[in-house]
């Protein structure tokens, strides 16, 4: 599943942090602190590799 926008990209790479060690749990807050918890490694490697260029910053909740 790619990332919609800019911001779900960068929180898929912290989150992705935490699962490979890189940073600790308790420096996350936020989306990041949920997608630590409840994705995958795979899953969040797929998001976060999505690319930048054209997608919003931010979406729009329905």
């Amino acid at each position: 599943m790619p990332a919609k926008s800019k911001s779900q990209q960068k929180a898929a790479g912290a989150a992705l942090a935490v699962k490979r060690g890189d940073i600790k749990k308790s420096e996350l807050k936020g989306a990041s602190k949920e997608m630590a918890e409840s994705m995958s490694e795979d899953e969040l490697e797929e998001m976060a590799s999505t690319p930048r260029k054209g997608k919003p910053e931010k979406v729009k909740q329905s």
